[in-house]
């Protein structure tokens, strides 16, 4: 189990000192991919991701059998200013749909055989407006990060953070903006589908809070806290404690990327362990992962948020360990190796 957490202070302490990979596991997972019956490198960013998950396991012949997939549901106050084409109301009835298995997340949790939990951060409680104040207090922020401290489950061996939290790309365009720089036009998107004249409050949103808040900003972590959302904040909690436990983690979405945007501006490495799951059609998620130096698996104009490209690309990472730890080597096999 993993100590709580009592500041933030101590949150980005914990960052500093996350653990790295296996080099042991590491340097045998590549010696075995370059037994294996194959030509060298004929299965491509396969073999990278086979070793990348050894080494973070700690076990050069890997499985994969206890995916978890977690999904954070909050509010925000800007959603009052009309970012989106839905009312606040309609997180909590998504989040009684995740509960009743009828979403697209459920759906794909079930065929990767990924455990999904659900948890709601006080949904009848939105942040603050941004524009006019920070998102959240420190205790507010903590609490988030604590909720997804406490989500991961330590007998998973694969994890996925996703989100619920209508006006959330918002504050995801607002992050992105404040940590990597540009125009907020850059960074703001249609999100649920927004028209023309939401589009347009939404890029002039992204631009105020950024504005109020630049000067302010001295690492990813008080972005968060400024700029961000409880689920957001959860996200970020999640993938920290994945690596406190040596648990990879696929990146979701443009929010959940923005998530771990703000963890890689704290702390440079924090996303080693960590994949892109797929390039969401989401007009800055493209630039986004670029910013973190993680090229997408998946690329399937997807745009629906909860986790859901990120299960979806569990089974790329299933395919990878089942090539890696199941094939015969050349020797195993009886082949000549050329």
């Amino acid at each position: 189990m993993l100590s709580p957490l009592f500041s933030l202070d101590q949150f980005r302490a914990q960052l500093a000192e996350t653990p790295g990979v296996d080099a042991q596991a590491e340097t045998a997972a590549a010696e075995r991919n370059g037994q294996l019956t194959k030509p060298p490198g004929s299965l491509g960013r396969l073999e990278d991701l086979a070793i990348w998950y050894s080494s973070w396991r700690g076990n050069p012949r890997p499985t994969i059998s206890a995916p978890q997939v977690i999904i954070f549901a909050g509010n925000h106050g800007v959603v009052a200013q009309g970012v989106s084409a839905f009312p606040g109301e309609v997180t909590a009835q998504m989040v009684g749909n995740f509960q009743n298995g009828g979403a697209a997340i459920n759906q794909l949790s079930k065929l990767a055989g990924a455990r999904l939990d659900v948890h709601s951060l006080d949904l009848d409680r939105p942040t603050k407006d941004f524009t006019k104040d920070a998102a959240m207090s420190e205790e507010e922020l903590l609490a988030a990060l604590q909720t997804g401290w406490n989500a991961v489950d330590p007998q998973a061996d694969l994890l996925v953070v996703g989100e619920m939290g209508i006006g959330n790309t918002t504050p995801a365009a607002a992050l992105a903006c404040a940590l990597f720089g540009g125009e907020a036009a850059d960074w703001t998107g249609r999100g649920t589908g927004v028209d023309d004249a939401g589009l347009a409050i939404k890029t002039r949103v992204v631009a105020e809070g950024v504005a109020l808040h630049d000067d302010h900003i001295t690492d990813g972590i008080e972005a968060l806290r400024r700029l961000g959302g409880r689920e957001i904040a959860a996200m970020a909690g999640a993938m920290v404690a994945a690596r406190m436990l040596r648990i990879p983690v696929i990146l979701d979405g443009f929010i959940c990327c923005a998530a771990a945007a703000c963890l890689m501006k704290t702390h440079p490495d924090a996303l080693d362990h960590a994949v892109a799951g797929h390039q969401s059609a989401e007009a800055a998620h493209a630039a986004l992962l670029k910013e973190l130096g993680k090229p997408p698996f998946l690329s399937l104009d997807l745009r629906l948020g909860e986790g859901s490209g990120a299960a979806l690309a569990i089974q790329i990472v299933r395919g990878a360990i089942a090539c890696h730890s199941g094939m015969a080597t050349f020797a195993e096999a009886g082949v000549a190796d050329g």
